[in-house]
């Protein structure tokens, strides 16, 4: 029996049925074409790990939903995805609001991302932005600052534009073949739990291999030993 506070409802949009049911077929069709960007999605792992191995940092950022993207990002590095390792440094530049609202009020909300970049960013960084559409110009602007200090930039986009005119500052670009923001937004998250599984992996594996290694004798140790 329906819950009489809650009676049950059908939605009907015409030929195409349930709105919801079509939305659902629409996030299985973006996340099965996603498929085709694994590839892609392993030169940003294998460049992320270069980053990690070298000392370099992580910046990432995004507007709205695509900020939340960059905070989950970051987050799972800094804290963890599946194993325990080392925190990996990685900083959204999407949630202080001090920050933000400085540079959006006192210079334009176009360079919000930029500027930040310009401040931290150093050669052998990754920058990697998320834009739906690529075309949010503080997204374009704050990915062409990662390029011109030297670090590696990575977009990760859709729509109908090919991710321009962001991806024409990105080294590497994952494009979901998509062109609802949503479906895009939810590519994204698969994508960025994918990327977070590759580098988590590396990095527990890295840090078994240095607390399975033998101890190297020290200075005193050298000096203490009998000839």
């Amino acid at each position: 029996m329906a819950d009489s506070a809650h009676p049950a409802t059908t939605t009907d949009d015409g030929p195409g049925g349930d709105r919801l049911a079509a939305h659902l077929a629409e996030h299985l069709a973006a996340l099965g074409a996603t498929r085709a960007l694994l590839p892609a999605l392993h030169r940003v792992a294998d460049a992320l790990i270069d980053v990690y191995a070298a000392d370099g940092r992580l910046y990432t950022f995004g507007n709205g939903g695509s900020a939340a993207d960059a905070q989950h990002l970051a987050g799972e590095l800094i804290g963890r995805y599946l194993r325990e390792r080392r925190p990996l440094p990685a900083v959204s530049l999407a949630t202080d609001p001090s920050v933000v609202s400085c540079i959006a009020n006192d210079y334009a909300f176009d360079d919000v991302f930029a500027r930040q970049v310009r401040a931290l960013a150093r050669p052998g960084d990754m920058v990697l932005a998320f834009t739906t559409s690529g075309r949010s110009p503080n997204v374009v602007r704050g990915l062409a600052a990662g390029r011109a200090a030297g670090a590696v930039t990575v977009l990760l986009t859709g729509g109908e534009q090919d991710g321009m005119p962001a991806a024409e500052h990105a080294d590497h670009t994952l494009l979901v073949p998509a062109t609802a923001t949503a479906r895009i937004q939810e590519a994204h998250l698969t994508l960025l739990h994918l990327l977070s599984e590759r580098v988590d992996a590396w990095a527990a594996e890295t840090d078994h291999a240095l607390t399975a290694a033998p101890p190297r004798p020290s200075d005193r140790d050298r000096l203490e030993t009998p000839a």
